[in-house]
């Protein structure tokens, strides 16, 4: 008996091995019922581009400087998975007139975690249409762009 089931599986050896890959050729399963490994298959993907601000919810306070200047700034926390440049548009909201101004430093981020500085400035603000002692008042917001570098 034993002898016999070494040869069944001599057989099944002999003949998996003389087939293509993928594809077997038997008379007679092994007497216990065991997965042959037969083919393989690879998985690809294809990997998109990937960001986030991860501190978009937070926001730039602006302190006196002079009479009529106001800077804030904030760190802008970048996760990537490809090397991107940072940019800043500031559209103020009219609520105090003057002239705004957003600046990038250290734009450019690398893969996989970077940290741009973004600061707003305001000069020749104009206070009379707000009544003072107001707090929090949104005068400006700044949207980030981004491009692949």
């Amino acid at each position: 008996m034993l002898r016999r089931r070494f040869l069944v599986m001599a057989s099944i050896v002999l003949v998996a091995t003389a087939t293509q890959a993928g594809e077997i050729k038997v008379h007679q399963w092994p007497t216990a019922f065991v997965p042959m490994e037969v083919t393989s298959y690879p998985v690809v993907m294809d990997v998109g581009f990937w960001m986030e601000i991860v501190n978009q919810f937070q926001i730039i306070k602006l302190e006196q400087i002079t009479i009529h200047k106001y800077q804030g700034c904030v760190d802008v926390k970048v996760r990537t998975n490809f090397k991107l440049l940072l940019s800043s548009k500031i559209t103020p909201t009219g609520a105090v007139p003057g002239t705004y101004t957003a600046t990038l430093t250290n734009a450019s981020i690398l893969p996989p975690y970077g940290v741009a500085d973004l600061c707003v400035t305001l000069e020749n603000a104009n206070l009379t249409g707000q009544p003072g002692g107001s707090k929090n008042v949104h005068v400006a917001t700044v949207v980030i762009r981004v491009v692949p570098q």
